[in-house]
């Protein structure tokens, strides 16, 4: 029985736009179809969705298109989900705030918004964060893993997501990546941050 979650829209929409651009719309369509969102490109999403949805579709990009391919889709749907937030998601003067403050003190403001707002990405999961070096974003029952086996880290989604924040918000040095993932059999999905 799956736990019930719900992810913002984010996650779906923008991986059918990573995908249209890197495949084409015709292949892109038919990954949508084969997932069971044919209509995604057409008529998004509002609201949030059902986790189980989001991961049925990030499956069949992972499953269907080359490691390399499949990373990258993944990779740019993050960063633009975290372009999506940085234009919608964070008032003007609370960026503004961040990209004048140190990259500690800018780090602590950023996190604590991705903490208060982590049932938006982390779903029945659970998000924590631990202090460093490096600093680690920590996902416990991620959405996209669970119940997925898989030989590489498939969380590039989350891990594109997070960087495109540190980098705009903290430091344009910043690197996010995967360091743990539950999809190879580790106990959570881990994300170093460095800037």
């Amino acid at each position: 029985m799956a736990l019930a979650g719900r992810i913002g829209p984010n996650a779906l929409i923008r991986m059918a736009e990573a995908m249209r651009v890197a495949l084409g719309p015709g292949p892109a369509q038919e990954l949508l179809a084969a997932a069971g969102l044919p209509r995604l490109l057409d008529d998004p999403p509002t609201a949030m969705v059902d986790e189980d949805v989001v991961r049925r579709l990030h499956r069949v990009v992972a499953e269907a298109l080359d490691p390399a391919t499949a990373e990258a889709v993944a990779e740019d749907a993050g960063r633009r989900t975290a372009a999506y937030i940085l234009a919608h998601r964070i008032p003007a003067p609370a960026r503004l705030v961040m990209r004048a403050a140190p990259p500690a003190v800018a780090a602590l403001l950023l996190l604590a918004a991705i903490r208060r707002h982590a049932w938006t990405f982390a779903g029945s999961g659970r998000f924590r964060t631990e202090s460093g070096p490096p600093l680690q974003l920590v996902i416990a029952d991620c959405p996209l893993c669970r119940g997925v086996h898989a030989e590489q880290p498939a969380c590039g989604y989350f891990a594109a997501t997070f960087e495109g924040l540190f980098a705009a918000l903290v430091s344009r040095t910043a690197t996010v990546r995967e360091i743990a993932c539950a999809a190879t059999g580790a106990p959570s999905c881990r994300f170093a941050v460095r800037w």
